[in-house]
């Protein structure tokens, strides 16, 4: 099966949302009908896919031939038995973004097209060193949100069942449930625990929201981007045009809190923003490079400010990076959450889907950023407490001059402006 651009993804599981969207399943009752003849399949196929594709020929020092032979020498009966060794077989790679999903939790990870969906809002990893697994970003205007959670928040319990040595699928299975019940976290935060009772709910969301703000250097663009979804393109070029409208003199884009999501989406956007460039180089376990370049059709070329934090994760770091490398940008605010590698989502005979790595992927400039995140031009940090405050409490205060990080976005971003009028007007 060809694995379109619209498969690949940046590896974040989602338990609202998923940050990977799949189209054209083309599942179909041939596939369904061959799976109860043979679960046996099933598990060469995921082997197969695995062998094929997976970013690292040495499988992470893992003797992939002597897995095939191991689980094919099993017997299985029903398919959750071939579930259960798919997921073993996976877990020696240790890459905690090479998944394997059954039919409901495949399911549940397509992107819903009305941008509806049914959780709390967190986007959850785990940790390739501790295991342990960890909040990348609660998504704005969730139940997550609106309690408290925090982006690094590591999850200790889900409803009282610890989660040592739980996997993301799991942990997604627990925390996942119809709207109006409840679900328990106990999370680690600085030393710290604090329990959360959080109901889920039915979630709309837009990934855009756009407003003109009355700020010292003008009546500035401000764009906030919640998520990389298969409508994120579309929602920020319309805030772009609109805003052009209006001659705004400058943008300050605001990617905190984004946990990132779909690589063409990131591509997309950085085109809107960059003319000429290259925005981001994915590299396959050959040392291939796939290149994708802007195409001279920026939607503007005015000044632009860009804010991130540990929560700007994924696509946010590939748009942040190519922004930053190709001197279209000065990025405000605190080192990203550094996840640089490239995902892509499998459906399976059954119903069932494999989420693999493929690639890894490098900022224009070369920087692999992987564990490490992008560095802002400008650190301005924010305690937690000051975070909770302008996140949850004060909301009126967000992307306001009392708001320390969009301040110094507003200061730098008038002197963009300033400096690029004088150099229009001695033309």
């Amino acid at each position: 099966m060809v694995i379109t651009k619209s498969r690949l993804v940046l590896g974040a599981t989602a338990v609202t949302l998923s940050t990977i969207a799949v189209t054209s399943l083309g599942i179909h009752s041939r596939g369904q009908a061959l799976f109860k003849a043979s679960p046996k399949e099933l598990v060469d196929e995921v082997w197969n896919i695995v062998y094929r594709q997976y970013v690292d020929g040495t499988f992470n020092q893992v003797d992939w031939q002597a897995v095939r032979k191991e689980y094919l020498s099993k017997s299985y009966t029903n398919k959750e038995e071939a579930y259960k060794s798919i997921r073993e077989m996976l877990k020696k790679l240790e890459d905690p973004y090479t998944r394997f999903m059954n039919p409901e939790e495949f399911r549940s990870m397509q992107v819903d097209t009305s941008g509806e969906l049914t959780g709390i809002g967190i986007t959850i990893s785990q940790d390739e060193k501790t295991k342990k697994l960890v909040v990348i970003a609660p998504i704005e205007d969730t139940p997550a949100f609106k309690i408290g959670v925090l982006a690094k928040d590591i999850i200790l319990e889900i409803d009282g069942k610890n989660t040592e040595g739980m996997d993301t699928n799991q942990a997604v299975s627990l925390i996942r449930g119809e709207a109006g019940t409840a679900v328990k976290l106990k999370i680690l935060r600085n030393g710290q625990t604090k329990q959360f009772n959080i109901t889920r709910a039915r979630i709309e969301i837009h990934p855009v929201k756009f407003s003109q703000k009355q700020t010292p250097a003008g009546n500035i663009g401000y764009i906030r981007l919640n998520q990389f979804s298969a409508n994120s393109g579309k929602e920020m070029k319309d805030a772009i045009n609109n805003l052009e409208a209006k001659k705004v003199p400058g943008y300050i884009l605001d990617l905190r809190g984004n946990p990132g999501g779909l690589l063409f989406s990131s591509v997309d956007i950085a085109r809107m923003w960059l003319d000429k460039g290259i925005i981001v180089s994915t590299i396959d376990r050959q040392g291939e490079q796939e290149r994708e370049i802007a195409r001279g059709r920026a939607l503007t070329t005015k000044p632009l400010v860009v804010l991130v934090d540990k929560g700007s994760a994924s696509a946010s770091e590939i748009l942040s990076g190519a922004l930053q490398d190709n001197k279209r940008a000065i990025l405000v605010g605190t080192q990203t959450f550094g996840k640089g590698l490239v995902q892509s989502v499998r459906p399976l005979e059954d119903g069932s889907g494999l989420a693999v790595t493929i690639a890894k992927y490098h900022t224009p400039s070369g920087k692999d950023i992987n564990k490490h995140g992008v560095d802002p031009d400008v650190t301005v940090e924010l305690t937690d407490a000051q975070r909770q405050d302008l996140w949850l409490r004060e909301r009126d205060k967000l992307a306001t001059l009392e708001d320390p990080q969009f301040a110094k976005a507003v200061e730098i971003l008038g002197k963009q402006v300033s400096q690029k009028a004088t150099t229009t007007n001695n033309n």
